[in-house]
């Protein structure tokens, strides 16, 4: 099997959970946030629908500044509705979707450079980045909002296994 069709069967099933959640954010409550140090829930809700389109970023650029120094162009979305933020989170979908299906193992070999204030961060095999910048964090922060969702009296949708709120 492939690495991009490995990529493409992980990012379906991931994408699945991640609906599950997005779709239980409540609305009105984007400036909530369970501590002064953690970030706001309609930021983390926005992240979470975001990350999926990182893959195209690691894929079709040779680098990424995730802290340029001036306007950041790709920091997420704001949204007000959930059914914006689903639609940011499909649009990301399809773009992750759309690159893996248009590259090659040989490009997924090749280094991709990740940038913070136009300082060098990551230099690492583009298929490495997808696997720890992308599906790993974006499992990391989507379990971050399955808390948040707790603390708003959320139910927590069943991730990897039931859940208080569900079972499979």
């Amino acid at each position: 099997m492939k690495m991009t069709e490995m990529f493409l069967d992980e990012l379906k099933q991931e994408a699945a959970g991640t609906r599950k959640t997005l779709e239980r954010v409540p609305e009105g409550r984007n400036d909530w946030k369970p501590h002064e140090k953690s970030m706001p829930l309609g930021y983390l809700a926005s992240l979470v629908a975001s990350m999926p389109g990182w893959i195209d970023a690691m894929i079709n650029r040779d680098e990424l500044d995730f802290a340029p120094v001036g306007e950041n162009k790709d920091k997420p979305k704001e949204w007000t509705t959930r059914a914006e933020l689903l639609a940011q989170f499909d649009e990301n979908l399809a773009k992750a979707e759309a690159a893996l299906k248009s590259t090659t193992d040989e490009h997924l070999m090749t280094n991709w450079r990740l940038l913070a204030h136009g300082y060098e961060v990551s230099n690492l095999p583009r298929y490495k980045n997808i696997r720890t910048g992308v599906i790993n964090h974006w499992a990391h922060h989507r379990g971050q909002l399955t808390v948040y969702l707790r603390l708003n009296e959320g139910l927590v949708p069943a991730l990897y296994g039931p859940s208080a709120d569900e079972r499979f």
